[in-house]
């Protein structure tokens, strides 16, 4: 089976020996294979999709020349909009036919992308561990027992089980990390800003972000950078600073911030806690210098997004429509959004006086560093054990990743291994605001040391690829 990551597909287009059509083809007839498998809420018809695939064909060489995702075949988040195709947030009452097309999908269409389908969650994107959701638990392709990871649980397995070239998930407290580390993929949570979080159900509008599933990391970089643009609509949109941006180039050194030892949380999976050791070592072999921080703001942090003042904003996202429409809402989604009532705007503003002086304190911690890893989860769990305790499970979930968006950094999570269960674990590495390609270049370099294929199709991992590693 042809790899659908970037290089191969668009090598195998230049050489005519495949066509989009045939991959195209190939994809559905691999989706009605599979059954019910959790992946979808919905699918384009197979003719659509076909009919898009052959306009390219039709296409000259200098237009295609002009679509720098020619014939990549993709899948999009249920709780980002696309035109005329319904949009449920993981809720089927409260689905709605929205007009608009979020603009990161737009940009991909224009930019010669084929769109396959909307992909399964956890609903309203509250959740880290992918089972909140009456459409089925999206199947983790090494282990149907455990969970896949969430909330963007159908996006990260339809590229792990090569059904597409790339997805579009979105992140506010880990959810575009978390599936990426538990299906053996690739998970680019961009600076905020820079994708437009307008056109889609916001679980928390000041700290959502479209986030990317890939099988490489420059394939995700080379996503963001066409799909990033200014939408006059989105009050939160940001442009890239007029500065050279950081890029790394192998074999540079560096040096990365990791939590010191007794800090270090792996829920009593000592296999976890050894993946994460042998990846510090492989960046010490890389170049790089280990510095240990105190994480301890990093977990205040994380605090304030779910058991915190911040959950408010989900309240005033679907709020409503869950109270009036109780029966709705999954059980635990309604407990958690609606629990969000407690809170006052006193403890709100508390709040933002703390993460100020949260912000200060953790800058001044990572001011000398290029970058800090942590494990994407420190364990992961079994469908079952989520299911008999959901909110302590799912909150162990969000040690290493709540904190992020909270304070302003971009992030990516890199295949990092296997336990004996047979389950992916991955390391996340973590940056200043617009160090995107710095994160995706130095995640390349690592996965070139560290493993040998990627996603669940055994798709091998060639050498680090010289490609430009340069963000918009």
């Amino acid at each position: 089976m042809l790899s659908l990551d970037i290089k191969s597909l668009q090598q195998a287009y230049t050489r005519g020996s495949i066509t989009p059509s045939q991959v195209v083809e190939n994809i559905y007839n691999r989706i009605e294979a599979r059954g019910e498998d959790g992946v979808w809420i919905s699918v384009v018809p197979r003719k659509r999709a076909l009919q898009c695939a052959r306009d390219l064909e039709a296409s000259d060489q200098a237009t295609r020349k002009n679509l720098p995702l020619f014939g990549l075949p993709f899948s999009v988040k249920d709780c980002i909009d696309v035109a005329e195709m319904g949009t449920t947030a993981g809720c089927p009452d409260f689905a709605y036919t929205p007009k608009k097309t979020n603009l990161a999908v737009e940009l991909a269409l224009e930019a010669g992308a084929i769109l396959i389908g909307k992909t399964n969650l956890d609903q309203f994107a509250t959740g880290l561990v992918g089972v909140r959701t009456p459409f089925g638990v999206a199947e983790n392709p090494f282990n149907p027992d455990l969970i896949p990871g969430g909330s963007s649980s159908g996006a990260a397995v339809s590229v792990s089980t090569g059904l597409v070239s790339f997805a579009f998930g979105t992140d506010t407290g880990g959810s575009g990390r978390i599936p990426a580390g538990f299906n053996n993929i690739v998970g680019l949570k961009p600076t905020l800003g820079l994708l437009s979080r307008t056109d889609m159900t916001n679980a928390c509008l000041t700290l959502d972000t479209v986030s990317i599933f890939a099988l490489t990391a420059p394939d995700a970089l080379a996503v963001l950078n066409t799909c990033t643009g200014r939408d006059p609509g989105d009050a939160y949109g940001r442009p890239s600073p007029d500065v050279p941006l950081p890029v790394y180039h192998k074999p540079e050194p560096f040096n990365f911030a990791v939590p010191q030892m007794d800090q270090w949380e792996f829920f009593g999976n000592e296999e976890a806690a050894v993946l994460y050791e042998e990846a510090i070592k492989e960046l010490m072999r890389m170049g790089g210098e280990q510095i240990p921080i105190d994480y301890s703001p990093f977990l205040e942090t994380n605090d304030l997004m779910f058991n915190g003042p911040w959950l408010a904003e989900r309240l005033v996202s679907v709020g409503p429509f869950i109270h009036d429409n109780p029966d709705a809402a999954h059980p635990v989604t309604r407990e958690i959004i609606l629990g969000a009532e407690k809170y006052s705007a006193g403890d709100f503003i508390g709040g933002l006086y703390r993460l100020k002086e949260l912000q200060q304190h953790i800058s001044e911690l990572l001011d000398d560093v290029d970058v800090m890893v942590v494990p994407t989860a420190g364990t992961i769990y079994g469908v079952n054990e989520v299911e008999a305790d959901p909110i302590t499970l799912n909150a162990n979930m969000g040690y290493y990743t709540n904190f992020v968006n909270l304070l302003d950094l971009a992030a990516i999570s890199v295949p990092n291994g296997f336990l004996s269960n047979g389950a992916a674990m991955g390391i996340t590495l973590i940056g200043a605001a617009f160090s995107d390609s710095y994160l995706a270049g130095l995640g390349e370099a690592f996965c070139g040391q560290r493993v040998d294929h990627l996603g669940a199709t055994d798709t091998p991992i060639s050498e680090p690829v010289e490609r430009e590693l340069v963000a918009r």
